[in-house]
């Protein structure tokens, strides 16, 4: 814990997201944290921070923002890839850090900082964000908490994150194994992953199918389908795409008890009058259906990004508890790491995910990609 009343924190990378954490925390939203330093290695932004921030000190890169002593926390929002390190040396000086999802490229990276998070004096969180929904919180009560039963299924279907082929063209990492280590399930559903097994648990079975510039000339993948089998007996389906329009986010949840059904910012929840199971065994009719009473969650405004900062500032504070400590990065990346190698190898992978086999397969797309890069191609 901190022994100040406030802490203060350097955001590494202006990005969008960078950004925004950084407006937030230096527009007072979030109280206890001190907006300290920044860190960008474009030059237009260092004169924008100066107008804007002239109090916060400007560094050209995370590694000098780090070993400056200007703060006492650090949020990391750059390019994935480049997460561990810069978590695993912040953690080293006893700095707080809180990175950006996802956690890195394979869950061996996310390891190492972890272990680094154990020999620190500094807290170590990951955003996510979407655990601080309060939709996605009720969904976890209702699921975990056993009040609908044991699930039996469950579908998400998130396709609205439509890109453009000049989205992928906007920077050089983006799209290249070699640099972001993987596409749609890398960068931009880390947060559903996360929430997949946060609500529901952890497959111990996966196939699934990563098409690699199916839809645009990028090397990763745009189009993804996986097969989920749980212990217990259910069965899930997970479904991303950047192509498809118009898109569609629906998480749906069957349960003995009811069912879940989170869609437009909204959790629709159906109750049976019977446990399913019970009502099949004992109903007379062939075509009889359990019956079910339907209600809409009438959820408190979510707080989201800012609830992630400010439960990241009370634990430093305070030592409540953090939304998604670093810890909590592992699971959805050794999700999409089990989508991509059962994809690869084109079987059912088993998890725990072979770490040692991942990363062998990880690097034969690396090396060519890399290849690629230094013939300028």
């Amino acid at each position: 814990m901190s022994t100040g009343a406030t802490v203060s924190i350097g955001v590494i990378g202006l990005g969008n997201m960078g950004m925004a954490h950084a407006k937030n925390i230096a527009d007072g939203k979030v109280p206890g944290l001190t907006l300290a330093a920044v860190a960008s290695r474009r030059p237009a932004h260092r004169d924008w921070c100066r107008d804007n921030w002239p109090d916060a000190a400007f560094f050209e890169s995370g590694e000098a923002l780090i070993q400056s002593g200007a703060c006492e926390a650090v949020l990391i929002a750059t390019q994935h890839s480049t997460h561990p390190a810069l978590a695993v040396e912040a953690l080293g000086r006893d700095l707080h850090v809180l990175i950006e999802k996802p956690a890195g490229v394979h869950v061996g990276q996310a390891r190492g900082m972890n272990e680094a998070a154990a020999h620190s004096r500094g807290a170590f969180a990951i955003m996510y964000n979407q655990r601080a929904n309060p939709l996605y919180q009720e969904m976890r009560r209702l699921v975990t908490g056993g009040e609908l039963g044991r699930m039996k299924r469950v579908n998400w279907i998130i396709t609205d994150w439509y890109r453009t082929q000049s989205y992928y063209d906007s920077a050089a990492w983006r799209s290249h194994w070699a640099e972001e280590g993987g596409g749609v399930l890398l960068n931009q559903s880390p947060h559903q992953l996360d929430l997949l097994q946060w609500i529901c648990g952890m497959p111990d079975r996966v196939r699934a199918f990563c098409h690699s510039g199916k839809w645009h000339d990028i090397e990763v993948e745009d189009d993804v389908t996986a097969y989920l089998e749980y212990p217990g007996g259910a069965t899930g389906v997970f479904v991303t795409s950047t192509a498809d329009a118009p898109g569609t986010n629906r998480f749906e949840v069957t349960m003995e008890g009811g069912k879940l059904l989170c869609e437009h910012g909204k959790l629709t929840i159906w109750r049976l009058a019977q446990n399913e199971r019970d009502f099949c065994k004992t109903a007379p009719g062939g075509f009889d259906t359990p019956p079910a009473v339907q209600e809409e969650y009438q959820a408190p405004p979510s707080q989201e990004h800012v609830g992630i900062l400010k439960a990241f500032a009370a634990h430093i504070l305070r030592g409540e508890p953090l939304i998604a400590a670093g810890q909590e990065g592992l699971h959805g990346l050794e999700l999409a790491n089990a989508m991509y190698l059962s994809s690869w190898l084109g079987q059912t992978v088993t998890l725990p995910l072979d770490e040692k086999l991942y990363l062998r397969e990880l690097n034969k797309r690396m090396e060519p990609s890399r290849a690629k890069q230094r013939q300028g191609k």
